[in-house]
């Protein structure tokens, strides 16, 4: 089996993404279902998020110059706008219209954010380092995102070294608060992955 590049790890990520959305939107009416795909979705947005900070950033500047440095400062404001909301849907009970609202907020700015990453700058970026740098780099993102925070945190730093530090010590308080919350169950994922 060949290994991933990374515009294919992250096209996994972005699938995942807006698979638990729609599962979210299909749950209509069902709060406690609601709640657990809106936990899973926001767990898989921040990790994302956080590793694409952390590893793909930086070889936008380093790989593509001034163009790659727009590039990610453009996309890191494009993430710290969706952090700003997920921490404003930690305190909405999912199930309600301001939840489902706000939610459905995130997703089309995320779904702009996404098409930008995966028609434009990705495959610019992959075209500039390479096959096997892009491998290296798609194992390292996938990696990173074991490591880091599993919540949205709008006041932390989002450049390296200082998110780095920040992200190591906000993911144990993370991981706390998600062995307390609802998550889809492992069948209630693999049916949404079918």
């Amino acid at each position: 089996m060949s290994q991933q590049t990374l515009i294919d790890a992250i096209k996994q990520d972005h699938h995942e993404i807006k698979s638990y959305y729609k599962q979210y939107v299909d749950a209509s009416g069902n709060a406690d279902a609601q709640e657990r795909w809106a936990r899973q979705l926001t767990w898989e947005i921040a990790r994302h998020s956080i590793g694409e900070e952390l590893v793909v950033y930086p070889m936008l500047e380093s790989s593509l110059g001034e163009k790659g440095t727009k590039i990610a400062d453009h996309d890191r404001a494009d993430h710290q706008a969706v952090k700003e909301r997920l921490y404003r849907l930690e305190s909405l009970n999912p199930g309600t219209p301001e939840h489902a609202d706000l939610l459905k907020d995130i997703m089309d700015h995320l779904n702009e954010h996404i098409k930008s990453e995966e028609g434009e700058d990705f495959p610019a970026l992959e075209s500039a380092i390479g096959k096997e740098a892009s491998m290296a780099a798609a194992s390292k993102f996938t990696r990173t995102k074991k490591f880091v925070p599993t919540r949205s945190h709008p006041s932390a730093p989002d450049k390296p070294p200082f998110e780095t530090v920040v992200g190591l010590m906000a993911a144990p308080l993370d991981k706390l608060k998600d062995a307390f919350s609802k998550f889809p169950t492992e069948e209630m994922i693999e049916q949404a992955n079918m």
